[in-house]
């Protein structure tokens, strides 16, 4: 008996060498490596798109201006307009053109995802059964000027204004 608690004595004050810390995730450590932007340190200012679903984001007096605009065809669209703040990854939009319109989408630095949810009020931006529901763009650009001036399909400004 004493001869093995002697022995897992002897194991326990063997010292490990030094290691590195690992990443706490995949995503922290391409972040590390800078493979991709990390979203903390990212402004999302810029012009985002994917088909023809468009999201612009501009600086404002008090966070951010975006417009969004998502194009079904045959008269089912969505367009709207409003204010952003950001907290880390998330952009909390309200869209002024459609009253009691307010979710929070994801930003991971090069992409915008809203939720595939949406309050009731949100329709107000829509025709029809076009919904803003999960909308997911990516970034074309981070020009401030492409950005203001992206048009909806009736040729409204969504982002102009805001400068």
């Amino acid at each position: 008996m004493t001869v093995l608690l002697v022995l897992l004595g002897s194991c326990s004050s063997q010292s490990t060498p030094d290691a590195k810390p690992t990443p706490s995730s995949l995503e922290a450590a391409a972040i590390d490596a800078g493979i991709i932007s990390d979203p903390a340190n990212t402004d999302p200012t810029g012009l985002y798109a994917r088909d023809r679903d468009k999201v612009c984001v501009v600086p404002s007096a008090t966070a951010f201006h975006v417009g969004v605009y998502v194009d079904y065809g045959d008269d089912y669209f969505c367009s709207g307009s409003g204010g952003a703040t950001r907290a880390g990854e998330t952009l909390h939009v309200e869209l002024t053109s459609a009253p009691g319109c307010s979710f929070d989408a994801k930003f991971d630095g090069d992409r915008i995802a809203v939720p595939g949810a949406l309050p009731d009020a949100c329709q107000k931006a829509c025709s029809k059964r076009a919904s803003l529901a999960g909308l997911n763009v990516e970034r074309l650009s981070d020009s401030p000027s492409e950005a203001a001036a992206l048009r909806d399909g009736r040729g409204k400004m969504l982002c102009a204004n805001a400068r």
